[in-house]
């Protein structure tokens, strides 16, 4: 156990889990069985003082959690075994991820369970008595009144590594309640890839496909690179638990990114940039889809307030280091400028909700905010206004091409049931009437909309002349 140093009162619960354990192994009590270094594992369980015990300060259940109070965390840093810093990890362990001023309800819940049933999984903690698994359990305990807690212990040789993997292994089994938050697993995800672990083997351990990890792992740096655009001059930044309600606005982002970015990678950075200044501003996902590439030039631009509005950014050649006589393109012009706004956005968010930004600056950086707000509302309505109109004028051939892809497949089933003598005559018959029938309703809808037909519209009148 190398990386934290060892707890004060190690020595002590060292000495009482030994005790515990031989008594354990003596009487053939309990035991649960662990992965541990890819083998498993069977541990003893025994009771231990619930308020012996020391919460793990690495645990990834509220690793995003702890930026919520600098000083605190600071604190637990420095001294993670010490009564402030176990005080904060225990109000971390009930506290709604995305809002730690209010308890979260799956710890109520889990609460009133043990009260109601008591403790039915045994936790897990090292030889120095540090709880790998079971913190939220045991703060529930202690909550409760309850003296002890069922723990069974690791080997002695564990290493912090080990305790980390045994705190996933366990946390990712489907039956566990109370799962880790979005931004605590996108941490996990990123140490284990950080350990150099393969990313195949990774998004197995978190029973996960391979494109929801690059999913995962792009939204995590796309949050990460935010919290480091929104820095200020007096050092307030966003936080990681500021993204924790946006799990399915960061995931569409990443699939509208990556679908855009197919054909043009400055307009899938420039809606990237918009969405992003839409989640700051706190837009409902329905609202957010609205933001194309085009959105913050055509509709939201012209709308701005002067103080807030971008510079107008050009595009110029961008030297290779080493190599001056080389040169790439810059960004665009759009998405400089839309870049620009989105980095005004992040840095006011910061200034207004940090605790130790300066009144006037707080102030200023919440005005920023109200004016941006009301100038996205307005540019979301001829926004939304045209993508409906292009939604309707796109229905039609839509629908159409859908139904050519069915005939298709048709064709390829009458194949099959030919081969096989498998087809009943009289039924499929009957759906070619029905086709002949809609080809003619289609055909007389058409003949009102083209009055000047291409070839496709004058093929379908030609084919159902005779019935129109």
């Amino acid at each position: 156990m190398s990386r934290l140093t060892a707890p004060p009162q190690g020595d002590e619960i060292r000495s009482m889990l030994r005790e515990r354990l031989e008594e354990a192994e003596q009487g053939g009590g309990e035991k649960i069985t662990i992965e541990w270094r890819n083998e498993a594992k069977h541990l003893p369980v025994i009771a231990m003082p619930a308020d012996l015990l020391y919460y793990n300060p690495e645990t990834h259940r509220i690793r995003a959690q702890r930026s919520m109070d600098p000083l605190r965390d600071r604190d637990l840093q420095q001294n993670p075994w010490g009564p402030a810093a176990q005080e904060y990890l225990d109000l971390l362990l009930k506290c709604q991820p995305s809002n730690p001023d209010k308890v979260d309800p799956d710890f109520d819940a889990l609460r009133d369970d043990l009260e109601q049933f008591g403790q039915k999984d045994p936790g897990i903690v090292t030889i120095n008595g540090v709880l790998v698994n079971g913190n939220t359990r045991c703060a529930a305990l202690r909550e409760l009144g309850d003296k002890y807690i069922r723990v069974a212990v690791l080997p002695e040789s564990s290493t912090w590594d080990d305790v980390n993997a045994v705190e996933l292994s366990l946390q990712l089994r489907k039956e566990h309640k109370r799962d880790y938050s979005y931004i605590n697993r996108l941490i996990a995800i990123d140490e284990q890839l950080k350990a150099n672990r393969r990313p195949d083997d990774i998004a197995k351990y978190f029973r996960i496909k391979p494109a929801t990890l690059e999913q995962d792992r792009w939204v995590y740096g796309v949050v990460q690179d935010a919290i480091a655009r929104s820095v200020t001059e007096d050092g307030s930044s966003l936080r990681l638990i500021d993204f924790e309600d946006h799990q399915e606005k960061l995931r569409e982002l990443h699939r509208a990114y990556v679908k855009t970015a197919a054909s043009d990678r400055d307009a899938a950075e420039a809606l990237k940039e918009s969405r992003l200044a839409m989640i700051i501003l706190g837009y409902a996902k329905t609202d957010v889809r609205l933001a194309q590439p085009d959105f913050h030039q055509k509709y939201l631009d012209p709308k701005l307030p002067a103080h807030i509005r971008p510079v107008e950014a050009t595009s110029n050649p961008v030297s290779i280091p080493g190599l001056p006589e080389l040169t790439v393109p810059d960004d665009q012009p759009l998405v400089k400028s839309t870049r620009e706004f989105t980095n005004t956005l992040l840095r006011a968010r910061a200034s207004a909700q940090s605790p130790s930004a300066p009144a006037e600056a707080a102030a200023t950086s919440t005005d920023t905010l109200n004016a941006a707000k009301d100038a996205v509302g307005r540019a979301l309505k001829p926004a939304g206004q045209d993508i409906r109109l292009q939604q309707r004028k796109l229905a039609a051939p839509e629908r159409l091409t859908d139904a050519c892809d069915d005939i298709d497949l048709c064709a390829g089933e009458l194949a099959q049931a030919r081969a096989s003598r498998a087809l009943d005559d009289a039924a499929f018959d009957d759906a070619v009437i029905r086709l002949r029938q809609t080809l003619v309703s289609l055909a007389k809808q058409a003949a009102r909309t083209f009055p000047e037909p291409g070839d496709g519209v004058s093929w379908l009148l030609e084919a159902v002349k005779e019935r129109l």
